[in-house]
């Protein structure tokens, strides 16, 4: 029997069912097609690249597609407010703040910083990441029980060495700022050499000072300061070298080279960087009274406000206010010391406390009989008004390194000898080629 169709029709027909049974067969079964697709995908999301408000990403698990939403802590935020900013319930943000005490860390967010919510098909919240800063986070992973297990992530820096060399023209902070120098490593060089220098009144114009510091680094960006690993100051032609040394427990210490410690039993100042307005001088006259009247003690003229630190350890015997002092706190350390600070703006100790060494005892102020913002500060001996300047010179030694110490100190500042050394011998090198006079 004759075809009812023409015959190029019929020969086109018949190619196109073989090429579909071709394919069907090159085709892989539905379990082999799921098997490759199964393959685990770890992202994770680097917080600096997150900008601000909401961001969604999809990263794809292994059972599901997970939206990350990410939020940025704004002044006067509430752990309940970003909550509900991510669409997740008030039960949901119990359930995570009761589920582990680690959660407390939550309330205790600040404008900048990041919460990153990984949020399922639901709306349950699944994980959440909070980042402190770009080198600490905390996960909170939700388990099957409905409870979160908690990881903490800290990503280690990069650690770079600095060295900066200083002249004094005016004072130890000018002159750091002219170097180059962040503001924490001044004041940090600064709190080493607290006890044996004092920068109001020792600097003088040709002093020189040499620091070896850490930067730290991610990703080739500098994103802050480490701690201050050497250290020396020439102050009129006697040097004070400085190291910094860890023991095994982790407690932090300054020592010289022989092991000495930099700590001494009283700051040889109660203020960082002001000036002084009045020394000790037993025949100043008076700037209210216009008369000849003992001054026992320093005042350091300073901004209203700046704070005061505790000279050494101790407790507070007086704490209070009288029209001549003011604002006054008065300390005892040990069965001899006392050291009085007047003319406070505000207290910040009461009567009775303990305080320690450089702790915040109140701020600068005039109150009482006072022209003008200052602390006036004395130092008794025995009950005897001694001057500061020449009497903290002669109080007992530090504290040395342990014998047991000794060898683990020696071994631990070698290197840094040895860098501190070669820094500043290249850097007088460079002086002298560019014709700088190295005072």
């Amino acid at each position: 029997m004759l075809s009812a169709f023409p015959r190029w029709q019929v020969l086109l027909a018949s190619f196109l069912l073989m090429a579909c049974a071709t394919t069907a067969l090159l085709l892989p079964s539905p379990e082999v097609a799921a098997k490759r697709t199964q393959l685990p995908l770890t992202v994770s999301l680097t917080p600096s690249l997150i900008d601000e408000e909401i961001n969604e990403t999809e990263i794809v698990g292994q059972t599901a597609s997970l939206a990350w939403k990410n939020i940025t802590v704004k002044q006067g935020d509430s752990l309940s407010n970003i909550f509900k900013r991510a669409k997740l319930s008030a039960q949901q943000l119990y359930q995570l703040t009761h589920s582990t005490t680690e959660a407390k860390a939550l309330t205790r967010i600040f404008p900048g910083q990041t919460l990153h919510f990984q949020i399922d098909k639901d709306d349950q919240l699944k994980a959440l990441r909070f980042t402190k800063s770009r080198l600490q986070s905390t996960l909170f992973e939700q388990q099957a029980d409905g409870k979160y297990i908690v990881e903490h992530i800290t990503i280690a820096p990069e650690i770079r060495l600095k060295f900066r060399r200083a002249s004094i023209d005016n004072s130890l902070f000018l002159a750091g700022q002219e170097a180059g120098l962040p503001h924490s490593v001044i004041m940090e060089m600064a709190n080493v050499f607290g006890g044996v220098i004092d920068f109001i009144y020792d600097p003088r114009k040709g002093d020189t000072f040499n620091v070896l510091y850490e930067e730290h680094y991610l990703d080739g960006e500098k994103i802050g300061n480490g701690a201050v690993l050497a250290t020396q100051y020439i102050n009129q032609g006697e040097q004070y070298t400085a190291f910094r040394y860890e023991y095994e427990n982790g407690d932090i210490g300054y020592y010289t080279p022989d092991g000495i410690s930099m700590r001494k039993a009283f700051l040889r100042a109660p203020l960082d960087f002001t000036r002084v307005s009045s020394g000790f001088n037993l025949r100043r006259k008076h700037p209210i009274h216009k008369s000849v009247r003992a001054h026992r003690g320093v005042d350091y003229a300073a901004p209203r406000g700046t704070p005061i630190f505790s000279a050494g350890d101790g407790r507070v015997v007086k704490a209070g206010y009288n029209r001549a002092n003011g604002n006054y706190v008065f300390i005892q350390h040990g069965q001899q010391y006392i050291t009085r600070y007047l003319h406070l703006n505000k207290r910040h100790v009461k009567r009775g406390q303990k305080v320690k060494q450089r702790q915040i005892i109140g701020t600068v102020g005039s109150t009482g009989y006072a022209t003008g913002p200052h602390l006036h500060y004395e130092f008794l001996v025995n009950g005897v008004h001694r001057n500061p300047r020449t009497i903290l010179k002669k109080l007992p030694k530090a504290k040395s390194i342990a014998k047991v110490e000794k060898q683990r100190f020696a071994t631990q500042i070698r290197g840094l000898q040895l860098q501190l050394a070669s820094y500043t011998r290249a850097t007088q090198l460079a002086m002298l080629d560019t014709g700088t006079i190295i005072q």
